[in-house]
């Protein structure tokens, strides 16, 4: 898709992730529409679960995975409440090394002959946990939501995400399937044209 300066009165929330986005025409997978490009500009209309209604500066919308979006810096207030922070990293980082040091336990139990394969799988059975540093930057994951999360030391923001908009996380082997909700249906969005692709002029084409 191509795009080009948007109208005065449009005013992005967010920006496409630097490896573009993928994007249907309804918040169904089975259909797809043309895809985003890096740092593009969009303004996110409405959620529905994972999913997220998006508009461009040209007028063209489409749905995708909103978890993925990159919102855009507000400006600081003038008066009020100051702005909330970003998610505090530390009890994540608590998760991760709790969940490291029950696996390093227990592999040193296996490594020294104390324990056998089977207390070894018993001991590290539902462990998950991601981590990694680079100076100061970390990235962690964030098991109950699935997500990957980038952190700085002072606050965590996602990062990125697993599974696709709509796409349910399987459960672990020994637990039986929990059935989803089903999604409450977002309110219509007025104001935009459907999604379609718009060749701007003088523009090549999407």
């Amino acid at each position: 898709m191509t795009s080009t300066t948007g109208p005065a009165d449009f005013h992005p929330t967010h920006v496409v992730p630097r490896e573009g986005l993928p994007a249907w025409e309804e918040p169904d997978l089975s259909r797809p529409t043309a895809a985003l490009d890096p740092f593009l500009p969009v303004r996110l209309l409405s959620r529905r679960g994972e999913w997220g209604q998006i508009l461009c500066a040209n007028g063209w919308s489409a749905w995708v995975d909103a978890r993925l979006l990159v919102p855009v810096p507000e400006p600081p207030p003038t008066g009020g409440r100051p702005t909330s922070r970003a998610e505090d990293p530390l009890p994540l980082l608590a998760h991760g090394a709790e969940a490291l040091e029950r696996y390093r336990q227990a592999a040193t139990d296996l490594a020294s002959g104390r324990t056998d394969t089977e207390a070894f799988r018993r001991a590290t059975r539902g462990l998950r946990a991601g981590i990694v540093v680079d100076g100061e930057s970390v990235w962690l994951y964030e098991e109950a939501t699935g997500r990957w999360m980038y952190g700085d030391g002072t606050g965590l923001v996602p990062y990125a995400v697993g599974e696709g908009p709509g796409v349910p996380a399987e459960p672990e082997p020994s637990e039986p399937p929990v059935p989803s909700e089903p999604s409450e249906p977002s309110e219509p969005s007025v104001g935009h044209e459907p999604t379609r692709i718009v060749t701007p002029p003088g523009s090549a084409g999407p």
